[in-house]
């Protein structure tokens, strides 16, 4: 059997995304629902959609996505950043038009870690003379 999908790991944040692409309608689901039901915010339906819009793809692939982590924006540009690299592997061509909107780069801020006798990862306890 030919495997008949292209497979993306996209991150952001604390957020992992694991995004398949198969030839289809251009339906959207993510964790089993669709992206209307599982993201509200129309601004991150468009962070989602993004790489499909620039390479003009969008009513070629069906999208199925796993996320787990994070909050909803990181989960949003997670899927943004798998669903890239899924269509990189299926048209080498896309790859100029992704790079230039920089869908391909993992944004690398994440939270950092919180360190001993610190109340967080910068702020310390409130001094005190006596």
């Amino acid at each position: 059997m030919a495997k008949n999908y292209f497979y993306g790991t996209g991150r952001r944040k604390e957020s992992v995304a694991r995004v398949r692409i198969v030839p289809g309608k251009g339906k959207i689901t993510i964790n089993g629902r669709t992206i209307e039901e599982f993201f509200g915010l129309e601004t991150l339906r468009m962070i989602v959609k993004q790489p499909l819009v620039v390479t003009n793809t969008e009513a070629k692939y069906d999208v199925i996505a796993k996320v787990i982590g994070g909050g909803y924006t990181g989960q949003a540009g997670a899927v943004r950043h798998g669903l890239s690299r899924a269509l990189l592997q299926a048209n080498e061509e896309n790859r100029a038009v992704l790079k230039q909107n920089g869908f391909l780069t993992r944004d690398p801020r994440m939270k950092e870690r919180k360190k001993y006798g610190l109340k967080k990862a910068r702020k310390a306890p409130q001094f005190s003379k006596r």
